[in-house]
């Protein structure tokens, strides 16, 4: 058996929160290895970075993510009794649900959605001095979202519903006033999203059956029950929530436009290197830097141990930036997309693995899908100057955002190409 080494401090979880993104890189790095052992928020933890360590991460025989999640990400960002949390076929059958909702033709349409919501924008923002591109597109995608899936919102109280989702984003990997604001705004959005749902059972409200909140209303678990009300509500905001996140996917974009110049003309005359754009972004800038899994059983692997309940972090952040299999990774560089191997498991922003079995974020493709069209719209439908600002990343900040999150002045729009 191979000692994996251990981590320094007694407990490691100060760490973490003042290392943020790089905590598991950089001891990979220390410790010349990809697996250490640390304490984190009092409990024994592996953690593991890279290809190798991502394929025996998804390995369901041998990880579950039943209890994994830390309670604070469970209070904030993924919601009790939601997908994220469970396991085997109760985790396939409503996996089916979510991915049944991403076809092409809801792709395409939400991405229609957003497109007139950002056409109304653009003409709104003509008028204003200066406009904080970060807050404008997650109102962008939030009214999209709710359109696409049936979710009546009043005008007047857009803007608060928007703000709650985004609280609970921002707040799931922050603690004190940001971790509270974030338990409030769930606490708010599922009273919100729960009497929904009880007023769709009890046909108090017309919602197309094709819509989300007619379907996860009606939806069955594995026992062929109604989810809970509030289940149901959880779930709902999983749909909304991940949506409205995706404006920080777009706002890094805008600054990869902004620090690479060339790519603006490049991506306004040609779409064949929109997705490679795309998908570079996602890569260096993901929203969230780890994963939890917990030991089905014991095993060992490499000669390491790994003993049954133990809980396992897997680093997404540093796996997207392993120079084994990106060259340059830290370097923002489209035209690798043309000739460096890339697969489900060293290129994973969003989980890894198989979309319908593992968990892999479902959302993917909606993912893609608003930051091409957020790429689109910046770069061929409106004209903006980039004023002086603080443009800086705080990698111990999770989730990242620039400091200024990406201001804009000067706005005018321009004829479609």
């Amino acid at each position: 058996m191979v000692y994996i080494p251990l981590d320094s401090s007694r407990e490691s979880s100060v760490a973490l929160l003042r290392e943020g993104n790089t905590f598991i890189s950089t001891r990979c790095e220390r410790y010349d290895t990809d697996i250490f052992r640390a304490r984190l928020m009092m409990e024994k933890t592996i953690c593991l970075r890279g290809e190798a360590a991502a394929r025996l991460f998804y390995d369901e025989q041998r990880f579950t993510r039943e209890g994994a999640a830390p309670g604070l990400l469970v209070k904030t960002l993924f919601g009790v009794g939601g997908v994220q949390g469970l396991d085997g076929e109760a985790h396939r059958v409503r996996k089916r649900m979510f991915m049944d909702l991403m076809s092409d033709a809801d792709i395409k349409e939400l991405t229609h959605f957003a497109v007139e919501e950002w056409q109304q924008a653009i003409k709104s923002w003509q008028r204003q001095t200066q406009v904080v591109l970060h807050s404008a597109v997650q109102r962008i995608h939030f009214r999209a979202a709710c359109r696409w899936a049936g979710v009546p919102v009043d005008e007047d109280a857009v803007d608060t519903r928007c703000a709650e989702q985004a609280a609970m984003i921002d707040g799931a990997g922050g603690v004190a006033s940001r971790h509270w604001q974030a338990r409030r705004a769930r606490k708010h959005s599922e009273a919100w999203m729960a009497a929904l749902v009880e007023q769709v059972r009890g046909n108090r409200i017309q919602v197309d059956e094709d819509r989300a909140l007619f379907r996860v209303s009606w939806h069955r678990d594995v026992q062929g029950d109604l989810l809970k009300p509030q289940v149901a509500a959880v779930e709902l905001l999983n749909l909304l929530r991940p949506t409205v996140a995706i404006a920080r996917f777009v706002t890094f974009a805008a600054l990869a436009l902004h620090e690479h110049p060339g790519w603006h003309e490049t991506l306004r005359q040609d779409d064949t290197w929109l997705e490679p754009f795309v998908q570079e972004v996602r890569r260096l800038y993901g929203f969230f830097p780890f994963l939890a899994a917990r030991v089905r059983e014991d095993f060992e692997w490499n000669g390491y141990r790994f003993p049954k309940g133990g809980r396992v972090m897997l680093d997404l952040f540093g796996t997207n930036r392993d120079p084994r299999s990106w060259a340059q990774p830290d370097e923002f560089r489209p035209e690798r997309y043309e000739r460096e191997a890339i697969n489900a498991y060293n290129f994973i922003p969003q989980g890894g693995g198989e979309h319908a079995v593992n968990h892999r974020c479902p959302g993917e493709w909606f993912t893609i899908a608003l930051i091409k069209e957020g790429v689109r719209q910046l770069t061929r439908h409106m004209t903006y100057e980039v004023p002086q600002q603080d443009l800086r990343i705080d990698w111990s900040r999770m989730p990242i955002i620039p400091e200024s999150r990406f201001v804009i002045a000067s706005i005018r729009p321009t004829a479609t190409p």
